[in-house]
């Protein structure tokens, strides 16, 4: 699972909703400015530990897909062997 963009997402979602919150109560723009790196700072770290958290729990499942799909291509290489092995000897026999 890609969770790169995770952190970024989440701190300009949060960035939004304090621009608008802040316009709509008419805010200074002093407060405005000390509310919104405050935000900022705090969601971007909850977005680092969302991003740690998913891929902590989401790591194991792309390992065991690829230990299938490898398992499955070898057994697929394993059986065009065979066929190719199987054809050669028929065109000998021929």
């Amino acid at each position: 699972m890609k969770t790169k963009q995770v952190p970024v997402l989440i701190t300009l979602v949060a960035g939004l909703v304090t621009c608008i919150l802040g316009f709509t109560m008419h805010m200074g723009t002093g407060q405005f400015v000390r509310t919104l790196v405050i935000v900022l700072v705090s969601f971007y770290i909850l977005g680092c530990i969302a991003k740690l958290i998913l891929d902590k729990n989401f790591k194991e499942e792309p390992e065991e897909e690829a230990t299938e799909e490898a398992g499955e291509e070898t057994a697929e290489e394993d059986e065009s062997k065979e066929e190719a092995g199987t054809i050669k000897e028929e065109s000998i026999e021929k």
